[in-house]
C-alpha cells in the first residue's frame, strides 16, 4: 500500500502513438503536497484512465504537455473541457494550469477555438491557464521544484523536465525521442529516469525505431548506465507483446544497465523511494 508521504507515479498509458492494446504514454506524478499530470494521450481516453486509476479530477491542478504530437496533446483538450466546468460549478477549486512550450500553447489555443464550446474556451486566462515555459525555466509546482528543458528534438519542439521531489530525489522525463547531449545537465545522476523505448533492439527491423526517431530498450539501458541513474522507467513502447513486455524489455536493458528497471503496464503505479 502506498504511503501518502511518498511520491508516486501512476502510468495512465504506456504505448506509442499507434498502439491499440494500450493507451498512449502519459502519467500522473503525485507528491505528498500535490502533483502534475504529464501529457494526455490521444483523446478522451484520458478521462477513463484517470477514473480507472482513481485519481480525482478535482485533485488535478497542474498539467505538462511535452509536445504537439496527437498522442500527447489531444488529451489536454479533454482535460480543459472536463475541468473548466468543474471550476465554474465549484467542484474544483482551480485554477487549472497547463505548462508547455510556445508551439504547444499555440496549438492548444487553436484547437480549443475550433473544437470546444466558447464558454469553455473563454475560461482560458481566468480559471484555466496555458503557462508558456522556456528552456531551463524553474517553476514551483506544489511541493516540487520543476525545471523544464528543451530536449533538442529535430522534429517538433519538445520539452522534458526535471522535478526535485520533497525528499530531494530527482525525477527526469526525457520525452519520447532519443537522448540529446544537451539534456545531460538535467539527467546525469538523477534518481529516476523516465525514458522511451519504442521496441526491443532485436526487433528493430520490425518496428523501425530509428527511422521514426525513437530508441530501443538496449539503447535506454546503455544511456542509463552512462548517466549513472538509480532507477530506469521504460515507456512509449510497442504493444504487440504486452504479456511478455516487462520481462523482455527489462532483460534487454539489463545487458548494460545495472540499476533498477521498471517496465510498467497501463494503470500501474510505483512509489518513488
Amino acid at each position: 500500500m502506498s504511503n501518502s508521504n511518498t511520491s508516486r507515479v501512476t502510468m495512465l498509458g504506456t504505448g506509442n502513438a499507434m498502439c491499440v492494446n494500450s493507451y498512449n504514454t502519459c502519467f500522473y506524478l503525485r507528491t505528498p503536497g500535490g502533483g502534475m499530470l504529464v501529457d494526455g494521450g490521444g483523446g478522451n481516453g484520458i478521462l477513463r484512465q484517470l477514473i480507472n486509476a482513481r485519481i480525482p479530477f478535482e485533485n488535478i491542478r497542474h498539467m505538462f504537455v511535452t509536445h504537439c504530437h496527437t498522442d500527447h496533446i489531444m488529451g489536454a483538450i479533454w482535460m480543459i473541457r472536463k475541468i473548466s466546468p468543474m471550476i465554474f460549478k465549484n467542484k474544483h477549486k482551480g485554477p487549472f494550469t497547463i505548462y508547455c512550450n510556445d508551439m504547444v500553447k499555440q496549438a492548444l489555443l487553436t484547437m480549443c477555438n475550433l473544437m470546444i464550446p466558447s464558454k469553455i474556451t473563454n475560461s482560458i486566462g481566468s480559471t484555466v491557464f496555458l503557462r508558456e515555459v522556456r528552456d531551463g525555466e524553474e517553476v514551483d509546482i506544489d511541493d516540487m521544484k520543476v525545471t523544464f528543458f528543451d530536449i533538442g528534438s529535430t522534429n517538433f519542439k519538445q520539452y522534458g523536465f526535471s522535478a526535485v521531489l520533497p525528499d530531494r530525489q530527482r525525477l527526469v522525463c526525457l520525452g519520447d525521442e532519443p537522448y540529446s547531449m544537451q539534456c545531460e545537465p538535467f539527467a546525469r545522476n538523477c534518481d529516476w529516469l523516465m525514458c522511451e523505448a519504442f521496441c526491443l533492439y532485436k526487433d528493430r527491423f520490425v518496428f523501425n525505431p530509428y527511422e521514426k526517431n525513437h530508441s530501443t530498450a538496449l539503447d535506454a539501458g546503455m544511456l542509463a548506465q552512462e548517466l549513472g541513474v538509480k532507477h530506469l522507467v521504460l515507456y512509449h513502447t510497442e504493444d504487440t507483446h504486452l504479456e511478455t513486455r516487462s520481462t523482455t524489455f527489462t532483460a534487454e536493458a539489463a545487458q548494460y544497465y545495472k540499476g533498477d528497471i521498471i517496465v510498467p503496464d497501463d494503470l500501474q503505479s510505483f512509489d518513488l523511494k
